[in-house]
């Protein structure tokens, strides 16, 4: 049987752990055909990013032009964009009817604290390119800059549903607010707050004690993609994606891949 063909639109990481790389692998995964479109180069390894160069967004959009011209996917989703005239390239191709059950994950800074979004990308994604989203996946940090509420503000389950809510007003269709960095009270879950069409749900499961944790959030958005270019509707899509990403957490636990945080198992190698 042929391959359903998904699009990633994001960095490339040089240390294979997160971005177009992750992407990729997950696709992989799912036994789909991946496809790319590069935004920026990073040099990183599990500790540091320690230099990014973006390309010109006329190379980012020619690059996605020449996939949907000819592979047609069923489904994108877009990751590290650099900066905000990137973001509004994006928003114009989705706008163009060209990225189909499109997935933001709103990438602005890196685990290890590296900015990863250029001045203004916050207004360009609330203006531009989260209202033509079909799912968005900001993890706390990205939600608090999006709506400009402070992080520490968003320590609870009942906050985190409430600026899912605020973000899903901007016209998405689906948020998942990630609660990798959820810390109430010592909880030792990592609950996911889904704000959809139906309501809003939290997805709950125990946190995976483990550094190798190194580009969980592309991995989710990039599951997220993959379980939509199967035909799953957009809430089942984030569900299984989030299994996913918890049997990679669980498969790598062990892994000593570097001296940082190291990526996650995403083919099943230890299971």
């Amino acid at each position: 049987m042929t391959p359903a063909v998904v699009l990633t639109i994001a960095g490339s990481d040089s240390g294979g752990g997160a971005g177009i790389q992750a992407d990729l692998k997950t696709f992989a995964a799912h036994r789909l055909h991946g496809t790319s479109a590069v935004t920026a180069v990073t040099a990183q390894h599990t500790a540091a990013v320690t230099a990014v160069v973006a390309l010109d967004p006329a190379m980012v959009v020619a690059q996605v032009e020449a996939v949907v011209s000819d592979l047609r996917p069923v489904a994108v989703k877009t990751g590290m964009l650099a900066n905000p005239a990137i973001v509004a390239a994006v928003a114009d191709l989705a706008a163009r009817g060209l990225l189909p059950n499109l997935v933001v994950d709103p990438v602005l800074v890196s685990t290890s604290g590296h900015p990863l979004m250029g001045d203004g990308g916050v207004d360009a994604y609330r203006d531009l390119l989260l209202p033509l989203a079909v799912v968005a996946t900001p993890n706390l940090r990205e939600a608090a800059a999006l709506t400009g509420r402070p992080f520490s503000s968003l320590g609870t389950i009942d906050a985190m549903g409430a600026v899912a809510d605020e973000l899903r007003a901007l016209g998405t269709g689906t948020v998942v607010v990630k609660g990798g960095h959820y810390r109430e009270d010592g909880a030792s879950e990592s609950p996911d707050v889904v704000a959809g069409p139906d309501g809003t749900v939290v997805l709950r499961h125990d946190r995976i004690p483990t550094t190798n944790d190194h580009g969980t959030g592309c991995t989710l958005s990039a599951a997220i993609a993959a379980n939509l270019a199967l035909g799953l509707p957009p809430h089942q899509a984030v569900v299984e994606a989030k299994a996913f990403v918890t049997r990679g957490l669980a498969g790598a636990a062990g892994w000593s891949l570097g001296a940082g945080h190291g990526p996650i198992d995403h083919f099943g190698w230890t299971t």
